[in-house]
């Protein structure tokens, strides 16, 4: 089942880059990644599909309801953590979570305080007095705490120390178990690898590519060294070399064309060595953006 069906989605403002015709789903259960650097229209997306700002043209739906007509409804079922967090700083944070959750007329005392404990967050802190990490970690359980059925997070990882992250990890795992579908936007690449299982990359407003990970790292590309007999390597081109690296005898290849002409042409040729390897998300987004 489709949670999120977004077509032809667009939002264009006078000056700032907004984003225009996305075309993509979100299916039940997955954790799907959204991907590119700073500028690139995440935020505005999510801020378009949360209501927050009203598309230009286009359309979506959440659970099946309309983002515009419906959102009171759909926003009953998301927790939604943005990349900045804004709370009332004279407020306990115990307080500020009771008011919050007063919206979904949910309240879990006993989930509220798993997930403080787990994330290390002392609820009688008033929030003025929290650093940015303590902050980002009220957001978390501000999203978590109603158990949304879709959970959008937006660089939900800034400010939080390694350990942390490894906690908040493990929550979203235990909560995708539960059958929470969850939008993972982010800039930092390996953590979309390790947690999501597709992705959409996203470049000036305009969507690239959505592809499962395995596929974006399996199928075009690959990291190719080879190590020639001689102090020199041989240079040589081929269809398909993306990048290519010489040092001494060593070439690496980033390499996206077919590996039996490539195996043809090194047949010919002094190797010693030869590794091929998947290449990291990293490879593949740059050569998207590169592209």
């Amino acid at each position: 089942m489709k949670i999120i069906d977004v077509k032809n989605l667009t939002k264009t403002y006078k000056k700032n880059r907004g984003i225009v015709n996305l075309t993509f789903s979100v299916e039940e259960g997955e954790i799907f990644g959204f991907i590119g650097p700073n500028g690139a229209g995440k935020s505005t997306t999510i801020r378009t599909l949360l209501n927050f700002l009203y598309p230009t043209s286009g359309s979506a739906t959440i659970f099946g309801k309309d983002i515009v007509k419906q959102s009171k409804e759909i926003r009953q079922n998301v927790g939604y953590l943005p990349s900045e967090v804004h709370f009332y700083d004279d407020m306990k944070v115990i307080d500020l979570l009771k008011y919050s959750a007063d919206f979904y007329k949910k309240f879990n005392q006993k989930r509220m305080k798993e997930l403080a404990e787990r994330l290390d967050l002392d609820l009688h802190k008033k929030i003025e007095d929290l650093s940015f990490g303590n902050r980002k970690k009220v957001g978390i359980v501000q999203a978590l705490l109603h158990e949304p059925k879709l959970l959008i997070l937006d660089e939900p990882t800034g400010g939080l120390d390694p350990l942390m992250q490894n906690t908040f990890f493990e929550i979203l795992t235990e909560e995708r178990e539960k059958g929470t579908t969850i939008i993972f936007s982010s800039h930092i690449l390996s953590e979309v690898q390790k947690m999501c299982d597709r992705v959409a990359i996203i470049k000036e407003g305009e969507l690239v590519k959505v592809e499962t990970i395995e596929n974006l790292t399996k199928n075009n590309l690959k990291n190719i060294t080879i190590t020639f007999e001689q102090a020199n390597a041989i240079d040589f081109d081929l269809e398909g070399i993306v990048k290519k690296e010489i040092n001494g005898s060593e070439m690496t290849l980033l390499y996206s064309g077919d590996i039996k002409t490539l195996l043809n042409q090194l047949n010919t040729m002094p190797v010693q060595d030869l590794l091929i390897e998947e290449p990291s998300l990293e490879e593949v987004f740059i050569h998207y953006y590169e592209k």
